[in-house]
C-alpha cells in the first residue's frame, strides 16, 4: 500500500492560484518569478514620507512659549515662528537647546530635538545693536540717494539754459550778462547742495558724478561770459569806426579853408580895400553834422 507525500508546513500561507497566474492572500502577494512577498499600498509608501509635527517648548524670560513645527525645520524658522509672540526680530534671537547656543541654519532634527525638548531664547543685544545700526545707515544711503537724484533732475533744467545760451552766443548773439551770473549762481547753489551730502559707496560715487556735471557747467559759462563780452564789442566796431572816419575827413576840410580864408583877408587889405573902421575878415561857418 502506497502512502501519500504530504507538503511540509513552512508557516508561510501557501498561493492560491488564480486565473491569471499570479495569487493573494491577506497581505502577500506572488510576484512574476514566483516569489512570495508582502503586498504594499499606496497609503503605507505615503505615511513613510510624512515629516512628524514636534511639540517643542522655548522659555523666554519668564514665560513658555510651545511651538507645533515639523521636525525638519531649521532653527531659523523657529525663531521666525517666536518673533510675533516674543516681540524680538529673528536677528535679535539667540535659540539654546542642551546649554549650546543653535547656527539658524542647522536643522532641528540634525540637533536632536525631539516632541516635547525645551529650548531657551535669549535676546541678542549686540546683535540688535548692529541691526539698529545698519537700518540707520541705510536710512541715511537712501535719503542722500533721494537728495542726489532731486539734484541732478535741477542740474538737467540748468544744463538746457545753458546749451540755448551757448548756442546764441555761437550764432553772433549777444545774451545778457545777468542771464549768464544767474545760471552760474544756480549751479554754485546746487554744488554746495552736493558738498552737504553725506554719502558712501554707490551714492558716493553718484555725488561726485553731479559734481563733475555742476564743475563743467560753470566752466562753461565762464567762457560764455567772455565770448558774449566780445560779441558785443564785434558788433559795434563797425559804427565807431565810420564816425571816426566822418569827423577825421571834415576837420581836414576845416584846417585846409582857415589858411586860405586867411590869405584872401592879407591880399585885400594890402590892397587898400579894408580902412580901418572896416570890419574884421568874414568868417564863413558851416554846421557840421553831429554823429
Amino acid at each position: 500500500m502506497s502512502r501519500v507525500m504530504r507538503p511540509k508546513s513552512t508557516g508561510m500561507p501557501s498561493p492560491a492560484r488564480g486565473g491569471n497566474g499570479n495569487a493573494e492572500l491577506g497581505g502577500w502577494e506572488v510576484r512574476p518569478g514566483g516569489m512570495l512577498v508582502q503586498k504594499r499600498t499606496i497609503d503605507s509608501n505615503q505615511n513613510s514620507n510624512v515629516v512628524p509635527i514636534i511639540k517643542v517648548r522655548v522659555k523666554y524670560g519668564s514665560s513658555y512659549h510651545e511651538v507645533n513645527i515639523s521636525s525638519s525645520a531649521s532653527f531659523g524658522e523657529l525663531k521666525k515662528m517666536l518673533a510675533e509672540p516674543t516681540g524680538l526680530h529673528p536677528q535679535d534671537q539667540k535659540l539654546m537647546y542642551k546649554d549650546k547656543e543653535r547656527d539658524s541654519k542647522v536643522f532641528l532634527d540634525f540637533a536632536g530635538v525631539k516632541n516635547g525638548s525645551k529650548l531657551v531664547l535669549i535676546e541678542d543685544e549686540l546683535s540688535r545693536e548692529r541691526r539698529l545700526l545698519e537700518s540707520r545707515k541705510n536710512a541715511k544711503m537712501e535719503k542722500a540717494s533721494k537728495e542726489i537724484a532731486a539734484i541732478r533732475i535741477e542740474v538737467d533744467k540748468l544744463a538746457k539754459q545753458v546749451v540755448s545760451s551757448e548756442l546764441e552766443i555761437s550764432s553772433g548773439k549777444k545774451v545778457t550778462d545777468i542771464v549768464l551770473l544767474s545760471l552760474i549762481e544756480q549751479l554754485m547753489t546746487q554744488l554746495i547742495k552736493l558738498d552737504a551730502i553725506t554719502a558712501d559707496g554707490e551714492t558716493k560715487m553718484q555725488r561726485r558724478m553731479q559734481v563733475k556735471r555742476v564743475q563743467k557747467y560753470i566752466e562753461t559759462l565762464d567762457v560764455l561770459k567772455i565770448r558774449n563780452s566780445g560779441v558785443g564789442n564785434k558788433n559795434n566796431a563797425a559804427p565807431k569806426l565810420q564816425n571816426q572816419q566822418h569827423h577825421t575827413m571834415f576837420t581836414g576840410q576845416a584846417e585846409m579853408m582857415m589858411p586860405i580864408q586867411q590869405s584872401h583877408y592879407e591880399q585885400r587889405r594890402k590892397n587898400g580895400l579894408f580902412n580901418e573902421r572896416s570890419p574884421g575878415p568874414v568868417v564863413v561857418t558851416t554846421k557840421w553834422e553831429t554823429f
